[in-house]
């Protein structure tokens, strides 16, 4: 099913067209590992970053219209990545003996990209099922910053898939200096709740706190991914750089 937003629809609607694919059929599930081609890999890992962006689009409309369609989106998105990592960790081991150097370069890139993805997943969902546990409603400006938060991340994430796709280093410097501003956000609305007096029992502030700090996490997670690229396409690892340097 496409992922393209339908032209006109609602929120809900958009967002549940955005992200909601085929489960995995039943050959699928049962065939033998090793199965799958080396390109088919690749446009696995590919296909995870999309699903990946996805679930963070799906945040806007549960955070500001707790959309039960972008819940049940994003869920949908968190079991298709844990698929597709299960998927390229039995296949990968086979593939990359049939491969030259190059390749087996671009595999192991793929494999270490599914683990941030799936990652992301798990943290994305973790805010969503905080959002669907609460009573009352996100007051505004904190709405608003974890909105902010959701749209940057979507955002690194759609670089991260066009970079993979076209090796194009200039998408791994934007991620990595988009980050500074998902990082400042956090902290912006860390700093707001930790100074606030709630009455005692009130755990909405910590709430609020950790679903930024999931977000958050994401965006290191998308980071990572941004130096996974650099590194296929440059030879080299960003990793133990600075990340001032890094992210010039």
């Amino acid at each position: 099913m496409s992922r393209k937003a339908a032209t006109g629809s609602s929120g809900a609607e958009r967002s549940r067209t955005e992200t909601i694919s085929s489960p995995p059929s039943k050959a699928a599930a049962t065939r033998k590992p090793g199965a799958l081609a080396t390109d088919d890999l690749t446009r696995l890992a590919l296909k995870a970053c999309l699903i990946a962006r996805d679930a963070a689009f799906n945040v806007r409309d549960l955070v500001t219209t707790n959309s039960r369609m972008a819940f049940l989106a994003i869920k949908d998105c968190e079991k298709e990545l844990d698929f597709i990592e299960r998927q390229i960790d039995e296949d990968l081991p086979a593939a990359i003996t049939r491969v030259n150097e190059a390749r087996a370069r671009q595999l192991l890139s793929s494999l270490k990209c599914t683990t941030d993805l799936e990652r992301i997943g798990d943290l994305v969902m973790s805010v969503a099922m905080r959002l669907q546990a609460r009573n009352a409603k996100i007051p505004a400006s904190d709405a608003s910053q974890l909105v902010e938060m959701s749209v940057i991340l979507r955002d690194m994430l759609d670089l991260i898939h066009t970079g993979f796709s076209t090796l194009d280093l200039e998408c791994a410097r934007k991620v990595l200096q988009m980050d500074k501003d998902v990082d400042r956000i956090c902290h912006a609305l860390f700093q707001k709740h930790l100074a606030e007096n709630l009455p005692q029992g009130d755990t909405s502030s910590f709430d609020l706190m950790l679903m930024a700090q999931a977000l958050e996490r994401a965006g290191d997670h998308t980071t990572n991914l941004a130096e996974d690229l650099y590194s296929l396409i440059e030879g080299r690892s960003l990793r133990h750089m600075p990340k001032k340097r890094a992210a010039q």
